[in-house]
Parts: C-alpha cells; structure tokens; sequence
C-alpha cells in the first residue's frame, strides 16, 4: 500500500506521540500549517519536508512514501 504524505507525516508524528502543537513548537512550523499537511489540503514545501524528515530522523523518501522498488 502506498501512502500519501498525508498519511504519512500523521503516522510520524503520532509515532513520536506528539500534538500538531507540540510538533509546532519542536519544528517552527505552524500548527495551522501541519494541519493543512496532514489533511491533505496542502502540501509541504521542500524546506518543510526537510526539517520534518531531520526532526524524526528519517529519509526524505521515507517522510513522503517515495518506495524506490
């Protein structure tokens, strides 16, 4: 199954058992801002995607769902 990066950057931070705002003030990026990420209604910038990938220790592709196989 593939997995949007919606799905994706909901599944990482409930991981890291972290609220939109806990996630907020950990990264700098706006809880208003994840939230639209995580509904889909908008997607990350490439700067975004970064710092979120860095905050939990995983791969650009990992944080996106970009499967290489």
């Amino acid at each position: 199954m593939i997995n949007t990066i919606a799905e994706n950057l909901k599944y990482y931070r409930e991981l890291n058992h972290l609220s939109q705002v806990a996630l907020a003030k950990e990264t700098g990026i706006l809880q208003t801002t994840i939230s639209a990420y995580e509904n889909g209604t908008n997607v990350p910038n490439i700067q975004n995607c970064i710092t979120l990938a860095d905050f939990y220790g995983v791969t650009l592709d990992e944080l996106v769902g970009r499967d290489l196989k």
